[in-house]
């Protein structure tokens, strides 16, 4: 029996998929000043993932004034709307509404990680600058650099399943395995430092994408791709990439670890 388009991707994505579920990078996360090097690359992943989730809202869905109806499935609408109402307006461990990336940017500070780049870059975007210059003239690593320019690439530059590939494969397929790992690891060796915020982050993730997101995303590239051989193809294609640029961000936040263990 052949194969359906999803075990074709699901098969070629699995190697690289295994080695970021297994990266050695969570077992050196063993002290807060590790987990604070972490968050400090990290949150850009948590940044540009609202980026794809509103980039899918903007192609599913109407959000121009005057409003139309969208040329796509209502489907489509619905299940993108609620995806992006979770990620930008969840309740986070006080009860309150807060976007994902707000509640990881509030843990980090538990943690006195920095934020001073993230914040540079945010203000620079507010004032209407280039997204791609604003990267280049940043101080991040090329990694960092390199993660964010696919990721916005990705947005600009190709079609709604493209984006969708990156956004389920490289995200919310991913996620629940990769978070489950590292806050095993977090939860077992910093069981009374403060990092509740960042727990809930994690477990929050894990328990909407497995669930809820992941299955949703998986069933809009079913409907968009349909039959055509030349989508499934560049999902495909783009699948990979995502995950091989998630893949060089772990080697890099795992010897910046290390190599602060090596100067202390």
């Amino acid at each position: 029996m052949a194969m359906t388009h999803i075990e074709k991707i699901n098969k070629s994505i699995k190697p690289v998929r295994q080695k970021l579920i297994d990266h050695d990078l969570y077992k050196f996360i063993e002290t807060p000043e590790d987990l604070k090097i972490f968050t400090e690359y990290h949150i850009y992943a948590v940044w540009d993932f609202m980026s794809l989730a509103k980039s899918l809202q903007q192609r599913l869905s109407c959000v121009n004034v005057p409003w139309i109806p969208a040329k796509t499935s209502s489907e489509y609408t619905y299940l993108i709307n609620d995806i992006v109402l979770a990620e930008e307006s969840d309740i986070n461990l006080n009860g309150e509404r807060q976007s994902h990336f707000e509640m990881y940017v509030e843990a980090m500070e538990d943690l006195k990680a920095s934020t001073h780049i993230i914040n540079e870059i945010i203000s620079q975007l507010e004032h209407g600058t280039d997204i791609f210059l604003v990267i280049s003239a940043s101080d991040l690593p090329q990694p960092v650099k390199s993660f964010l320019i696919f990721t916005f690439n990705t947005i600009f530059h190709n079609d709604t399943p493209e984006i969708l590939s990156a956004f389920t494969y490289g995200r919310e397929d991913l996620i629940p395995d990769m978070f489950t790992e590292i806050i095993g690891n977090i939860q077992s060796r910093f069981p009374e430092h403060n990092i509740s915020k960042f727990k809930y982050y994690f477990e929050r993730h894990i328990e909407i994408d497995a669930d809820e997101h992941g299955p949703m995303a998986i069933k809009m590239l079913k409907s968009l791709c349909g039959e055509d051989e030349a989508k499934w193809n560049s999902v495909e294609s783009t699948a990979v990439k995502a995950l091989q640029k998630r893949l060089e961000l772990w080697d890099f936040i795992k010897k910046e670890i290390l190599l602060k263990k090596a100067l202390a």
